[in-house]
């Protein structure tokens, strides 16, 4: 249950257009609900201000499909992640209005408008095109989560003048989040141009000493820039997450 709904509860029962049963079933489902195979945290979103996101990669079609129904019947908006091309088709079978992000691998399905809760801009980095769906999954998470998401893409240290030549978006945005494989430099060369976070998400892309994205990650771990925060290998989602915690208005 989101906030918004609880408060429209709340205001019903004190202008006595509904009895104290009535706010009990429409709450029995807090602070969880089970359903067999999981455990629905249903008081996340009062908690932290987002609900529960549904990891796609692991489950199956229908576990999929009675999560995101759970959460749709509480009028939350959903944000599926690493979802392949077959559980998408059929979650947009169920849910029209569901978008599908093909390269972040991600579902969105909005029971609301998203409020901007964001005090600043965000702005989503990649280092190469082959970068990009990470960078997508951050792009996506973050303004599900209410905000206003800038991207820069292909601008890595191979070519830094194309970085260079958008500074002005670079010195805009409130937090930045940068994606990058290979050797995983472009979030040290970002943290030493900007006075804002830079969260680092290193990538599994590169070549065979990438190790998949093991080169990358202790690269941005050591980075000389200070400012500079890493999240774990291909983690697009939680760095978008992170940004949005930074990034949210107080």
């Amino acid at each position: 249950m989101n906030p918004v709904s609880l408060k429209k509860i709340l205001l019903n029962f004190k202008r006595g257009e509904i009895d104290v049963d009535t706010v009990m079933e429409k709450l029995k489902t807090l602070p969880f609900e089970e359903i067999g195979f999981a455990i629905l945290d249903s008081h996340r979103s009062l908690r932290q201000g987002f609900p529960e996101v549904i990891l796609g990669e692991g489950k199956s079609k229908e576990q999929v499909i009675t999560i995101a129904k759970r959460l749709h019947e509480k009028k939350e908006n959903i944000l599926i992640t690493r979802v392949n091309a077959e559980k998408a088709m059929a979650l947009k079978r169920i849910f029209k209005k569901a978008v599908y992000n093909d390269a972040a691998r991600t579902i969105v399905i909005k029971s609301h408008p998203i409020e901007i809760r964001g005090e600043g801009r965000i702005l989503v980095i990649s280092a190469g095109t082959s970068d990009i769906p990470v960078a997508e999954e951050a792009r996506v998470t973050a303004e599900i989560m209410g905000n206003e998401v800038e991207t820069l893409y292909d601008v890595g240290v191979a070519g830094i003048h194309r970085l260079l030549h958008k500074k002005e978006q670079l010195f805009e945005a409130n937090v930045l989040i940068v994606a990058a494989g290979m050797e995983g430099a472009l979030p040290s060369v970002v943290g030493g141009l900007v006075s804002r976070p830079v969260i680092a998400v290193p990538t599994s892309v590169g070549y065979g000493a990438n190790l998949g994205g093991i080169t990358t990650l202790l690269a941005m771990l050591n980075s000389c820039a200070s400012g500079v925060t890493v999240v774990n290998i291909d983690n697009g989602f939680g760095a978008g997450y992170a940004a949005s915690l930074i990034n949210r208005k107080r």
